[in-house]
């Protein structure tokens, strides 16, 4: 079944090139609309535990979903990796 999750700290492109590699040997053709704020992940999810699985991975990347709770502490620290995760994705689109 196709969902989409909006997430937080995507910018650009290069967030953008890092999702979409991140996560295509798991989930396939994953789709990040960066028109929309909160941008939006768009990918097929089978069941709960690749949801869980996605939400695990996204956020070990620097991205959290919007819907989870989080303390400011822990949103400084995946801004932070989400820039790195950023300039990864810039990296490898050339």
């Amino acid at each position: 079944m196709q969902k989409s999750f909006k997430v937080l700290n995507v910018k650009c492109g290069g967030c953008a090139n890092t999702i979409k590699e991140s996560l295509k040997d798991e989930f396939g053709e994953v789709a990040v609309n960066l028109m929309q704020e909160p941008r939006v992940i768009i990918l097929e999810i089978k069941d709960e535990e690749a949801e869980v699985s996605f939400r695990k991975k996204i956020r070990s990347l620097g991205y959290p979903v919007e819907d989870e709770e989080l303390g400011t502490f822990t949103k400084s620290g995946l801004k932070a990796k989400s820039f790195i995760s950023c300039a990864i994705g810039k990296i490898n689109e050339n």
